[in-house]
């Protein structure tokens, strides 16, 4: 796996996101995922969106994900700090 893989996988599930992932061992990444599609939605509801779209990949090919997934406005406001 690459970080352009799991970004296209991302997309296809949010595919109203922005997504950025990064990770230069083949295992090991990191992802931030904004998507109007996780307003309302609390952490782990966030996370288990971009998972399902990783399917059987998580735990396998894809070793360990750390992610931050924010709604547009949440990104907007941490762009303003």
């Amino acid at each position: 796996m690459n970080a352009e893989q799991i970004r296209q996988l991302i997309l296809a599930a949010l595919p109203d996101a922005q997504v950025r992932v990064e990770g230069a061992d083949g295992v090991h990444f990191e992802a931030e995922v904004v998507s109007a599609a996780f307003t309302g939605q609390r952490l782990l509801a966030r996370h288990r969106m971009v998972y399902a779209g990783l399917g059987d990949l998580m735990g396998g090919a894809i070793h360990a994900l750390a992610l931050s997934t924010l709604t547009p406005e949440e990104q907007q406001a941490a762009a303003r700090r």
